[in-house]
Formats: C-alpha cells, sequence, structure tokens
C-alpha cells in the first residue's frame, strides 16, 4: 500500500458516526415537538441551522502518505459532510503540513476548504499562505492539493517572496522530493522578479 493511513477511509468513518447521529438529533427533535405545547411549535430558523450544525467534528486531524513517501496531514478547526455530495466534506481555516523525504516541508494555511474523499484533491480557499522551508512564502487566493501525489497548485495569481526577491506568476505548482529529484517548484503565465541583492554588511 502506498500509503499507512488512508485518507478515505479517516473521513468515511467520521461520517458513519455523524450522519446517524444528526438523523437521531432531527428525529428526537420532532419527537419533543409532537409532545409539546402546541402554540410552541415553531422553531425558528436559528434553532434549526444548530441542530444541523451537531453534525460538524471539531479539530478533525487526517494523515497519510503520498505515492512518493512523504508525509501529509490536514487539521482544520471543523469540518462537516457536504451539503449535496457525499464525498465532499467542508472544513474551516485548513492547515496542510507536507514533510519530505529529502527533509524539506511545506506548511499552507486558508480560510477554508473542501476534502473530496473520493479523489482525494483538497481545494483551499480565502487567502491561502504557502511557506516552503527552503525560503520562500506565497499568498494566493486559492491552492489545489492532490493529497495521494503532494503536488500543490494555486488556483490563479499568486504573489511570492523568495530569498533573492520578490516574484509574481499567474500560477505556480510546488511538490517536495518528487521521484527523487528534491523539492520542484514550478512557476508560470507571466512570471516577474525584482532582484534584491543581498547586503554583505559593508557600508
Amino acid at each position: 500500500m502506498s500509503r499507512d493511513i488512508s485518507l478515505h477511509t479517516q473521513v468515511v468513518g467520521w461520517l458513519r458516526i455523524l450522519l446517524p447521529l444528526g438523523a437521531l438529533i432531527l428525529l428526537s427533535t420532532l419527537f419533543l415537538i409532537a409532545r409539546g405545547d402546541p402554540a410552541e411549535t415553531e422553531i425558528p430558523f436559528a434553532q434549526i441551522d444548530a441542530v444541523a450544525d451537531e453534525q460538524r467534528i471539531g479539530a478533525p486531524r487526517f494523515t497519510g502518505l503520498t505515492d512518493t513517501g512523504d508525509s501529509i496531514a490536514l487539521t482544520a478547526t471543523s469540518a462537516q459532510p457536504g451539503a449535496t455530495d457525499p464525498d465532499l466534506v467542508d472544513v474551516t481555516r485548513p492547515r496542510l503540513a507536507l514533510d519530505g523525504l529529502d527533509g524539506t516541508s511545506l506548511r499552507v494555511t486558508a480560510g477554508n476548504g473542501t476534502m473530496n474523499t473520493a479523489a482525494q484533491q483538497a481545494t483551499l480557499t480565502g487567502l491561502a499562505r504557502l511557506d516552503l522551508s527552503t525560503g520562500y512564502a506565497m499568498e494566493t487566493a486559492g491552492l489545489n492539493a492532490d493529497l495521494a501525489t503532494g503536488v500543490i497548485t494555486s488556483d490563479g495569481a499568486l504573489a511570492i517572496k523568495a530569498p533573492y526577491g520578490d516574484l509574481t506568476a499567474g500560477q505556480a505548482r510546488i511538490q517536495l522530493s518528487g521521484n527523487g529529484k528534491g523539492t520542484q517548484l514550478q512557476l508560470s503565465d507571466g512570471v516577474r522578479l525584482v532582484f534584491v541583492p543581498q547586503q554583505t554588511g559593508e557600508e
């Protein structure tokens, strides 16, 4: 097997717990309404939303290995099943950690995200920030992560802080230690560099 722990199996396990619990909560609510005072059977929309929120997982953590053996972990403040697709899981404040076999690491933070457990894909949105241990820091409107291969691609233009200056590009593709070639950072679609000479300490 290419991974010690399957992300899909972990998510399905959580959903098997959450969906029946959500159903029990809704049935319990209907039962209490039926026995209550007829004058008090109306439920405000805010309370209905609160019942639905009971399917939310607090502080989830999904871990595994990529096809190239790099360790990958996705954590979040909370997660809940998608409203229309059972393969989707919506997460808030996701954090992605990828540690390569060559010792390099990658960290991603974002405002929101969606995991597709069947496709092993994660889409991170809401000002995503990516930091590489090699000294690169990037910000973009969104990132797409292939959880099987560990390949990260930006969803549109991004600004980059590099050890040698500032860059902008229309898209970036990052992979750690892929095929034994070390960290790969590919920039495309109108790459621009503002070179910042390093100070030598001499006046």
